[in-house]
């Protein structure tokens, strides 16, 4: 597969707003559904140097561009005291599963790759460490949101198609209004973008353009 940066800092609010303008035509924008920042919780999707360093083999082209907005969405959830929490995806071989059998290739803890990216300010946030794709597999995500009587989340981060998507359906079967950023989401390659869109669109978000939120 070869890798595209189909957003650039020239780029992602025209091609984001296509990507929208889309969704919206083909009647799967669900506007009804309302975002209410007292019910929501942020959900930043592993924005570890793996994906975000150019170093990295797995490194996404199009991630440097969603840096700002990510970050935007973090001080407007920080300012308005709501929870953030940081995903971490680490493997080790006994806990990998099929994530070893597919990828060959494990972020492990003790690689400086598996460390957030210096830009997010820990501080204002929980750091969940993930074994899987989905972010609730395993881990205390819904007791935490849970407790903080969360009913809505909103998803940013990396990739797309794969943890962004796989936890976006997580969330709605346990009964959490979705709300999936365009511009604060990225992966490999347009296509794989936006079909994770029209699908999650069909069935298990809203998605939405970051100025929305904030």
């Amino acid at each position: 597969m070869e890798k595209q940066e189909y957003f650039s800092p020239n780029t992602i609010d025209e091609k984001s707003k296509k990507m929208l303008e889309r969704i919206i035509d083909l009647g799967l924008s669900h506007s009804d559904l309302e975002f209410v920042h007292q019910k929501a919780a942020l959900l930043v999707l592993d924005a570890q140097k793996y994906f975000f360093s150019n170093k990295s083999h797995a490194f996404i082209p199009s991630a440097q561009t969603i840096i700002p907005n990510i970050l935007n969405l973090i001080e407007y959830f920080y300012i308005n005291n709501r929870p953030i929490y940081f995903s971490k995806h680490v493997n080790n071989l006994e806990n990998a599963g099929m994530m070893a059998a597919w990828w060959r290739d494990l972020l492990t803890i003790n690689s400086d790759l598996s460390n957030l990216i210096g830009e997010i300010d820990l501080k204002k946030g929980y750091v969940i460490q993930k074994e899987r794709y989905d972010a609730f597999w395993k881990t205390a995500l819904n007791e935490l949101l849970k407790n903080a009587e969360v009913e809505q989340v909103v998803i940013c981060g990396v990739m797309t198609h794969l943890c962004c998507e796989t936890t976006a359906r997580s969330a709605f079967v346990q009964d959490y209004q979705v709300f999936f950023t365009i511009d604060g989401t990225a992966t490999y390659t347009e296509d794989l973008h936006v079909a994770s869109l029209l699908t999650l669109s069909h069935g298990f978000a809203k998605t939405i353009l970051c100025k929305e939120i904030a």
